[in-house]
């Protein structure tokens, strides 16, 4: 199988766990704009689950596929993600004082997504029944839809990325079919890290606490973190979570530890990433920066 490489900037390959699906480039389109080049610069890996941190001119206007996802920052930074489901060809445009100033047209690679069998899960964690339990999880559900609403005006995420947990062990892969007690459900929308109950859990990247919850019924502990612009980490079955929302973190910061609670069956980190509503893949941007 192929290995899809890194548009520009350092990839901890160890990290990955399997290879990538066929190989895709970035082109760059061209110019519309009369005056000047494109002013655009990517990093990342283009595959469905990925995220590309870009630069550009300050405060430029973003759009994905002609559709507009909000503006760089001051310094020129900017993130984009391409969901789960991305499809096979992106493109990427920046604006300035109402012109078009840079394009570039992704060739997306597929993913590759596994199928998982779980069984000896408690059937109120699969399909719960009775009112008072549902009436709690839709209330879980509207928090923490707040949580992943959150959109920072940081730059956090131009740092890279590290590991949530120093040793663990990948026991479920982003993206992949889950069958729970024999019953197909949506796909697992998170990396799994195998670790001993108690493990400290560290911030990859410096943001703000946008969520930070214990006993939720599928997540049991659940932190989540804004890296800015909406680029959200969350951290899933946490035995302890030790910071609250609104906190301001740092990369390395012991932000829980790991746990077995809510919907596991033993003790692990479920580690997950959106920016707005795409579901993308943390593994994929482990040591990726932003373009110089």
């Amino acid at each position: 199988m192929a290995r899809t490489e890194p548009l520009t900037g350092r990839m901890d390959r160890r990290t990955l766990v399997g290879a990538l699906a066929s190989a895709a480039g970035l082109a760059a389109a061209p110019a519309r704009a009369a005056d000047r080049d494109p002013v655009l610069r990517l990093a990342g890996i283009p595959r469905q689950g990925g995220t590309l941190i870009g630069r550009t001119l300050p405060d430029a206007a973003i759009a994905v596929d002609g559709v507009a996802v909000g503006q760089a920052s001051p310094g020129g930074l900017f993130v984009v993600g391409l969901d789960r489901d991305s499809p096979a060809d992106v493109v990427i445009s920046v604006s300035s004082a109402g012109r078009l100033v840079g394009e570039r047209r992704l060739a997306v690679a597929p993913g590759v997504f596994d199928i998982q069998r779980i069984d000896g899960l408690p059937p109120q964690q699969v399909k719960p029944q009775g009112e008072a339990l549902l009436t709690r999880i839709a209330a879980e559900a509207e928090r923490k839809a707040r949580g992943w609403a959150s959109q920072v005006a940081t730059e956090d995420f131009a740092g890279g990325f590290a590991r949530p947990l120093r040793k663990f062990r990948l026991s479920g892969r982003f993206g992949g079919q889950r069958i729970l007690n024999g019953e197909p459900m949506t796909p697992h929308y998170g990396a799994d890290l195998a670790a001993p109950a108690g493990t400290p859990i560290l911030a990859p990247a410096s943001g703000r606490v946008c969520f930070a919850e214990t006993g939720l019924h599928y997540e049991g502990g659940l932190t989540m973190i804004d890296h800015g612009q909406g680029l959200i980490t969350a951290y899933l079955h946490q035995s302890a979570v030790q910071v609250r929302e609104g906190d301001a973190v740092v990369r390395g910061q012991v932000i829980g530890a790991v746990g077995r609670e809510g919907r596991a069956t033993g003790p692990h980190l479920c580690w997950r990433m959106k920016w707005r509503d795409r579901r993308l893949d943390p593994m994929l941007l482990l040591g990726v920066r932003a373009p110089a």
